[in-house]
């Protein structure tokens, strides 16, 4: 976002409305803020309490707005009556607003075919690429007079099908499963929100369906966004094509792997989700174009402000570039923000400033409450939140311009390009970390070697080229983009082949992740002294974080064992070809990128037995036989079997059995210093969130 502020027009101090808060009032007691901090703390309760827990809310606002009504003491005193209310009521909001969203998604039951092939028919939304280089396809089935529309992804291969045509796929397909380890990602509950009933396999290649209810504006956009691609791939072969692809339409599925994982490392992975700097990017370019055309008309432009016809072009250019990149979550966001900044323009306010980003976070959680919780909603708005604390900063102790500096602008364009990657870096490294396990300890460097070219040279051809493409004379400004792509590569390459370029963090409780927030929140959005607060509360944030205890073992959801071994001076895994999906998870939350070695155990023919670096037995048990004996000499029992809930009960042992693994997934294990265990499962015992708990179908044939 900061980059389409640097295009908008500085106009006087005159032609400013008078701000309906005034400058003192625009920090983190804003009402704005509050109401959007509200909103977004509603939300994040609602996924964890019923509605019900909003009635202390409600209670809170009345009696916060009936203090501030009657209130005859201090000023200050109503004041924050009045903002408490304001809180409470963004609270409720984001309550309401989740527990409406969840109810409709609830309608979406979870597939479940047995393991057992059945057909399948809807139209391909698109065809994803996973790492491994597999690909995905994306069938969307439409809404029927009883049924709900909904999407269905299958490993499988789509032939000669394209998105937006009729599919037909015989698959094997089941339920979206949660979280590999506690605290990991939960597919389960983003495919809840996502509308994805099922995933699964196909065993056969795709072919052309019989043609459905035609879903409109969706399937016209799925076939013009593949013809785009497949365009834009042609004109500019090779992996910059392919980069080209993805930056214009969102199609990700022609990149290689290698280069993805270099941009990463190379702390560049921004560039791969269309979200603000593309957005940005894109309705700046035209603002400023369409701006310098206007004040060219010399007589109309004294008459009239050259920003408003600038910025109602850019918001019609932001619209389409919405539609036609795919109007994933991050670029809906990158949309909303990109409104509100030429809302400000329109309406002669502030671009730059925290009520605008207040504005663009209420609108996005009043659409998605569940975004709360994703990375990308997280590190966007960390990122915009700590540039405009960084931008008041600068603007008030900024020294006035010299008389004659023929260098200002060019030392401002790369300043002002290092001064961004660094706040924007550093605003977003501890919510990477949380999320990714990882940082590019070369980032900063990447940024300012790259970001120039990609600033300067790629995105302004790539511009040029969508509006050009209609008339077919888009061949000249892909072929400067490509030829910019070439570069941005080589030198991401060059960075994450530097030494320690990638630095592994281990993983943190959520809540850990929610101090740190709060204290960044503080950070950024108050003013002088009272930052220190909030630096001071991500400081004990990140102490917790490194101090915090780690895992003794892991158990997957098929009960296969990771430990500490002391003869492998790393964790080692109880079998190698089984669950190694999880099993990787779990080193890359624990920082670890190197495959696991055999664990060493002591077997025999009802199963084996290991010791923990802390001294606890435990047993893989394979037969019930030695139950008895395993449950007086060890610490904790893992099998796959099941076993009667009474001899659980009257064992001694720790007992994680098949029954409890197939109900609540896998499980961390710590040994504390009084020698107990506790144990942390994916699930709660009683699992009652509907994106784990909702209803199962099992269709013969479905569309």
């Amino acid at each position: 976002m900061l980059h389409l502020a640097a295009s908008l027009p500085r106009p006087a101090a005159g032609r400013f409305k008078k701000p309906v808060l005034s400058a003192g009032t625009e920090n983190y007691f804003s009402p704005a803020i509050l109401f959007a901090l509200g909103l977004a703390a509603g939300a994040v309760l609602a996924l964890v309490t019923p509605l019900s827990a909003g009635v202390p809310a409600i209670a809170g606002a009345v009696l916060a707005a009936g203090i501030a009504a009657t209130w005859r003491g201090p000023d200050r005193y109503r004041r924050f009556a009045l903002l408490t209310a304001v809180f409470a009521a963004g609270l409720l909001a984001g309550q309401m607003r989740t527990e409406a969203r969840i109810a409709g998604a609830a309608a979406i039951p979870a597939i479940d075919t047995r393991n057992d092939v059945v057909p399948l028919t809807g139209w391909l939304g698109a065809i994803e690429r996973s790492g491994s280089g597999r690909q995905r396809l994306v069938v969307r089935v439409p809404a029927t007079d009883d049924q709900a529309g909904y999407s269905v992804r299958v490993l499988g291969d789509p032939g000669d099908l394209r998105p937006g045509d009729p599919v037909s796929v015989e698959a094997v397909l089941s339920p979206p499963r949660p979280a590999a380890m506690p605290g990991g990602y939960d597919f389960a509950f983003h495919a809840f929100f996502a509308r994805i009933a099922a995933t699964g396999y196909a065993v056969a290649p795709a072919r052309r369906g019989p043609d459905l209810a035609d879903d409109g504006a969706q399937r016209w956009i799925a076939k013009l966004r593949w013809r785009m691609a497949e365009r834009i791939a042609r004109q500019v072969p090779g992996r910059s094509g392919a980069l080209a692809a993805a930056l214009l339409t969102g199609d990700r599925s022609r990149l290689d792997p290698a280069d993805v994982d270099a941009l990463r490392n190379a702390g560049l992975g921004h560039m791969l989700a269309i979200s603000g700097m593309h957005m940005g990017l894109f309705a700046g370019g035209v603002f400023f174009a369409v701006r310098m055309m206007a004040a060219g008309l010399g007589g109309w432009s004294r008459r009239h402000d050259p920003a408003i016809p600038a910025a109602l072009a850019a918001l019609i250019a932001a619209g389409l570039y919405l539609a036609v990149s795919g109007g994933a979550i991050p670029t809906q966001r990158a949309f909303i923000m990109t409104v509100s900044a030429l809302g400000a323009v329109l309406a002669r306010r502030r671009v730059l400033s925290f009520h605008t980003l207040a504005i663009a976070m209420t609108a996005v959680l009043l659409l998605t409450p569940e975004a709360v919780v994703t990375p990308g909603f997280q590190m966007s708005f960390a990122a915009v939140a700590a540039l405009i604390a960084a931008a008041q900063v600068w603007q008030a102790k900024r020294p006035p311009p010299a008389p004659l500096d023929p260098g200002r602008g060019l030392r401002q364009f790369f300043g002002g390009l290092g001064m961004t990657s660094l706040v924007a870096g550093v605003a977003t490294s501890g919510f990477a970390a949380f999320h990714f396990h990882r940082i590019a300890a070369w980032g900063l460097v990447g940024n300012l070697i790259v970001m120039p070219v990609f600033t300067l040279l790629v995105m302004p051809a790539g511009v040029l080229a969508l509006f050009l493409m209609p008339l077919g004379l888009d061949g000249v400004p892909l072929a400067v983009m490509g030829f910019g792509l070439d570069l941005v590569l080589t030198l991401a390459h060059m960075v994450a082949d530097w030494p320690g370029a990638e630095r592994a963090i281990p993983s943190a409780p959520g809540w850990v992740l929610a101090l740190y927030g709060c204290g960044f929140a503080i950070a950024c959005a108050a003013r002088g002294l009272w930052r220190a607060p909030g630096i001071g509360v991500m400081l004990v944030a990140m102490a917790v974080w490194a101090a915090g205890p780690r895992p003794d073992l892991f158990v997957t959801r098929d009960g296969v064992v990771l430990a500490q071994d002391e003869e492998a001076a790393g964790w080692a895994v109880s079998d190698r070809r089984r669950s190694r999906f999880p099993v990787r998870v779990f080193l890359e939350g624990e920082g670890e990128h190197e495959r696991p070695s055999r664990l060493a155990l002591a077997c025999d023919d009802t199963g084996c037995a290991g010791r923990t670096a802390g001294g606890t037995v435990f047993t893989l048990l394979d037969g019930l036989e030695s139950l008895a004996e395993d449950c007086r000499l060890a610490g904790l029992i893992v099998t796959r079997l099941t076993i009667p809930e009474y001899r659980i009960r009257s064992c001694a042992a720790r007992v994680i059995d098949g029954g409890v693994l197939a109900r609540q997934g896998g499980a961390l294990i710590r040994e504390a210093a009084s020698g107990e265990l506790v144990i942390r499962h994916v699930l709660p015992r009683d699992a009652r969130s509907p994106w784990h708990a909702r209803r199962t179908t099992r269709p013969d044939r479905f569309r």
